[in-house]
């Protein structure tokens, strides 16, 4: 699969650095070991921030910033890394899904990067496009309904958008039968800990999914 960010998204935020995780997965409804890491790594993030300083981090704080540079507000729309971040700082636990969603929110509350999770076998055609969504575009976030996308930063396939940093696609989300999985990691912030982040990510696949042939693409 071939993953381009296009013109227009580029010239709103030319710091913009991608990372595409492929892998062959096994989910499950429920890893004991991986909510034990969760409960571990909520408790160390509360003492470290509050909710107003995690606007500071340099990855949500660019995400923000992306946000307003395409056209939309990320107060009323919040990046999934923000709210996932400030659900757990509000002591709200975060959702239990399933195991592969649950791990790619906690390696995108661990980089305060928004991390698309798509089942890869839901993507139509071999190539993403990173745009702008534009007024009118219809777009089902997952458990949102119809959602607006106008100015948001958004991932096309050939029948349409499947994620943005609010909200992915009902149409290529994740299942239980979920076995090929595409996770792209969105740093609006560029490049720096990227690296870091990504291999964290796909440390957690491997450790509670039993990722097999696991491949890293960056793109920009």
């Amino acid at each position: 699969m071939k993953i381009e960010v296009s013109d227009e998204l580029r010239q709103a935020w030319p710091r913009f650095c991608g990372a595409a995780v492929f892998a062959s997965v096994k989910n499950s409804a429920y890893s004991e070991e991986l909510w034990k890491r969760i409960g571990e790594f909520t408790e160390l993030y509360r003492q470290r921030y509050t909710t107003d300083s995690i606007k500071l981090i340099p990855a949500i704080q660019a995400t923000r910033q992306a946000y307003k540079k395409c056209g939309k507000d990320p107060s009323r729309y919040r990046p999934s890394s923000e709210a996932l971040c400030r659900r757990i700082l509000r002591g709200i636990p975060l959702y239990q899904i399933d195991t592969l969603v649950d791990l790619i929110n906690l390696a995108s509350i661990y980089s305060g990067h928004s991390i698309g999770g798509f089942d890869r076998d839901k993507i139509q055609g071999d190539r993403l496009v990173l745009g702008i969504g534009k007024a009118g575009e219809p777009y089902e976030g997952i458990g949102r309904g119809e959602l607006n996308i106008e100015g948001m930063p958004v991932y096309r396939d050939a029948a349409g958008g499947v994620g943005t940093p609010t909200s992915d696609n009902e149409r290529t989300k994740i299942s239980l039968q979920t076995s090929r999985l595409l996770a792209i990691m969105n740093a609006y912030s560029g490049s720096e800990g990227l690296e870091d982040s990504v291999n964290y990510m796909a440390g957690l696949l491997k450790e509670f999914a039993e990722a097999e042939n696991v491949s890293i693409v960056y793109f920009k």
